[in-house]
């Protein structure tokens, strides 16, 4: 026989493994639909949405920042990216979600200014997106298909030493796609400074 100050805790443990599940039931995951996003504004002071590039084969998506340094040493790559990959019908998107004082939209127009940008760099302050496709780190790319599903998700190469790197995981996985096949690897481990969620996200 349970005691009744016993089966409350058993039914509080299970309410909790419960919601652990459906937390762990609702992760983004590679193959899954990427999250709607609306309203984000730009460097560009205008709002952006993932309906607007409804037109691109593939979309690159890059949470990256200003202060990281690990984020700065990809801007190059970055840049690469969408020169290289562009003109097949590839857009790149990169999305800052912090809120600190040098990743805010002031000091995000004079990054771009300063490294001349080739694509759109939009500023979430509600760090919606951020939580909605579970980026962790600065850089974590999320390279979606042209059915706007999760391909590949990650670091976008091995090795923070371009020369170094032999391993490039966004570009292996936008030639697969843009040749009508799947991805080699699907998911990395995506390396960097942590996103800084806030501990409640603004509305």
């Amino acid at each position: 026989m349970i005691r009744k100050g016993t089966l409350g805790l058993v039914m509080v443990a299970a309410a909790m493994a419960l919601g652990s599940s459906a937390l762990a039931a609702k992760a983004l995951k590679v193959g899954d639909e990427a999250p709607d996003w609306s309203g984000i504004i730009g460097i560009d002071d205008k709002e952006h949405g993932l309906a607007d590039y409804k037109e691109a084969k593939a979309i690159v998506l890059v949470f990256t920042c200003n202060h990281c340094p690990v984020a700065v040493i990809y801007e190059d790559r970055v840049i690469a990216l969408q020169k290289d990959y562009g003109p097949k019908g590839v857009q790149l998107i990169a999305v800052n979600v912090n809120n600190i004082p040098p990743d805010r939209l002031d000091k995000m127009k004079e990054r771009a200014k300063a490294k001349k940008f080739n694509f759109p760099y939009l500023y979430d302050s509600s760090q919606k997106m951020g939580h909605d496709y579970g980026a962790k780190v600065t850089p974590h790319t999320f390279v979606l298909d042209s059915e706007r599903k999760i391909a590949y998700r990650g670091a976008i190469d091995n090795n923070q030493k371009p020369a170094k790197a032999d391993n490039h995981y966004v570009r292996d996985a936008l030639d697969a796609l843009l040749a009508g096949k799947t991805p080699p690897r699907a998911e990395t481990k995506a390396f960097g400074c942590s996103v800084k969620y806030e501990k409640k996200s603004r509305k």
